[in-house]
């Protein structure tokens, strides 16, 4: 089977920019069944509008909560409500949950969470025996593990995470989140404590007086694990027997989708023999999106990933917006979606599906009027010409410095 490449897609917009930008797959969360609880997820009749972005690509629904009896009764409920979805396969680690929909769905695989930690062949051969058809394996699964469980189970389907957030316990199975926040990680509302900036040692005559974790870098989030980024280890995945290629970030911008998602399609590509000469740029564009310090995770060695980050996180750029559709009487026009502040003194530059980015000095700012402005701001209708040849669907951005 051809690798697969799975992004992430937390509403409509980012699935749109996921298969843009390059991915064979995505994954989305529906209602209050997915562990991304504050993703904006789908609901109401957003399936229509799905079955026009998805085309003849995949789709897969995470329902991996932990079903509580409320939940499952929950799901029953909604069972004709996910019939609607264009699905390819049901993202499930609970099995109550599984045998609900196996039975309403009998034709749709479900693929096995990874929060269900599956990490060995032995547990793979029994979750293949309930009907899964896939194994999302656990983060913590090393490269030499994953060579172990392909020839104990050759016929399985086998999904790696190779790029974004990894968390600092095991398999996210965490309680800081509930225990400072009142939120549970474990129920899809994680606030990402271990991410927080934390202080400690406060002087305890002088109030309010604190000593930095570190010093000088200023205070910083001791708990937090580093970031996942396999983009030059591909071809070892491919080879111990992963089947799909996971990004995690269903609440992050589209400008992470798109970055993400079309440094590991041309890296993907390449390996299939079909090199584009861009891909330095492509892989560099990584670095350049913000993340926190890269690792390898537990694939090669965990002593790298068992460190906690003692950086925060890292950006080159700002998001500013995206261009839509041409204006239909000026097709020189693209009609903005501004996120960012945009500057008509700005040095902006476009990135795009096939292009590492074209730089742009001399575009116009337009108001919905089509009268020249100095800013577009978020919030309202805006229009650019741009001075170079963009098209629509093309991301905007500028450089930043410090941070």
């Amino acid at each position: 089977m051809k690798s697969e490449l799975l992004a992430p897609a937390g509403n409509l917009e980012k699935l749109s920019y996921a298969y843009r930008y390059g991915a064979d797959a995505a994954y989305i969360g529906i209602k209050a069944f997915s562990l991304r609880a504050r993703a904006e997820n789908f609901h109401a009749e957003e399936f229509d509008s799905i079955r026009r972005i998805k085309g003849d690509k995949k789709l897969y629904a995470a329902l991996n909560i932990y079903f509580h009896p409320s939940d499952i009764r929950s799901l029953e409920e909604n069972l004709d409500y996910l019939a609607e979805y264009p699905l390819d396969a049901f993202i499930v680690s609970d099995l109550g949950a599984a045998r609900l929909l196996q039975k309403r769905f009998p034709n749709i695989p479900l693929h096995l969470s990874t929060q269900a930690n599956c990490i060995n062949g032995e547990a793979v051969k029994v979750y293949r025996g309930l009907g899964f058809n896939r194994i999302i394996l656990g983060r913590e699964t090393s490269v030499s593990d994953i060579k172990e469980i392909r020839r104990a189970v050759p016929e399985i389907e086998l999904e790696a995470f190779v790029h974004g957030a990894m968390c600092l316990a095991y398999s996210g199975r965490c309680f800081l989140s509930a225990y400072m926040a009142g939120r549970s990680a474990n129920e899809g509302n994680c606030s990402h404590s271990c991410r927080w900036d934390y202080r400690v040692l406060e002087e305890s005559k002088r109030p309010g007086e604190y000593y930095p974790v570190e010093t000088g870098e200023g205070f910083t989030t001791i708990l937090s694990s580093k970031d996942l980024c396999m983009i030059d280890h591909l071809e070892e995945l491919q080879e111990a027997g992963v089947d799909s290629f996971k990004i995690e970030g269903r609440m992050k911008s589209i400008y992470y989708t798109a970055v993400v998602t079309r440094a590991y399609r041309k890296a993907l590509d390449s390996l299939e023999g079909k090199p584009d000469p861009g891909l330095p740029a492509y892989r560099e564009d990584l670095f350049n999106v913000s993340h926190r310090e890269y690792s390898s995770g537990f694939y090669f060695d965990r002593t790298d990933i068992e460190t906690p980050t003692r950086k925060s996180y890292q950006r080159s750029y700002m998001f500013l917006g995206s261009l839509r559709k041409q204006h239909p009487e000026q097709p020189e026009l693209y009609e903005l979606d501004v996120k960012n502040q945009i500057l008509s003194s700005d040095s902006l530059e476009y990135i795009g599906p096939d292009i590492p980015y074209l730089e742009d000095t001399g575009f116009v700012l337009m108001d919905e009027n089509l009268t020249p402005v100095e800013k577009a701001d978020h919030g309202s209708r805006y229009y650019i010409r741009p001075a170079v040849p963009a098209a629509e669907g093309y991301i905007l951005r500028k450089a930043v410095s410090g941070e």
